[in-house]
């Protein structure tokens, strides 16, 4: 099985509506953007926190959730932030962007794990911005595989792992929106 691209975005645009709904907001696309583009920006830095890949300084790395293991409590927060890149693609029109590169999962899979994933992620947030205030597309595009190949080769999650805790995720925020999260 490979990742379902199309049902995980209309999940993310599922769930992003509904909180919409629920909290009332009202706002123009430009606001839906910029806020998704931050929130995009903070779970990439709680991603790479929870990894804490970049804590030299550590002899034991990984943060982890009570209940989960380090790796468990890495793929949450990971699929938190493929969360908002998927809603990013849709609110931009830029869904043909993440959806073709299903094609290039396997590819992506077959890389080699990066030994300086600082330079791998500043390169993705300076992609991001690109995104963001150039409008670039290709520039998310670059952002979004190189996203794919810290969740694919760097922190080792198969397909199948990322989809399932996509979904769970989904399910959790779903919860959390009807007990006034």
């Amino acid at each position: 099985m490979s990742l379902d691209l199309q049902a995980l975005i209309a999940s993310s645009v599922s769930l992003n509506r509904q909180i919409e709904t629920k909290k009332q907001l009202f706002w123009s696309n430009d606001a839906r953007i910029k806020n998704a583009f931050v929130s995009l920006d903070v779970e990439l830095a709680e991603m790479a926190n929870t990894s804490e890949w970049f804590k030299v300084w550590k002899t034991h790395r990984g943060k982890q959730d009570p209940d989960k293991t380090p790796r468990e409590t890495l793929l949450y927060e990971y699929v938190d932030a493929l969360d908002f890149f998927l809603l990013i693609s849709n609110l931009r029109n830029w869904n043909h962007i993440v959806l073709t590169s299903g094609d290039d999962l396997t590819k992506i899979s077959k890389l080699k794990k990066s030994d300086d994933l600082d330079k791998q992620y500043l390169a993705m947030k300076r992609m991001l911005f690109d995104a963001y205030f150039n409008r670039s597309g290709d520039s998310f595009g670059h952002a979004w595989r190189l996203f794919l190949k810290f969740g694919l080769v760097d922190f080792g999650y198969s397909e199948d792992e990322i989809e399932r805790a996509f979904n769970e995720k989904n399910q959790i925020n779903l919860k959390r929106q009807d007990s006034n999260y």
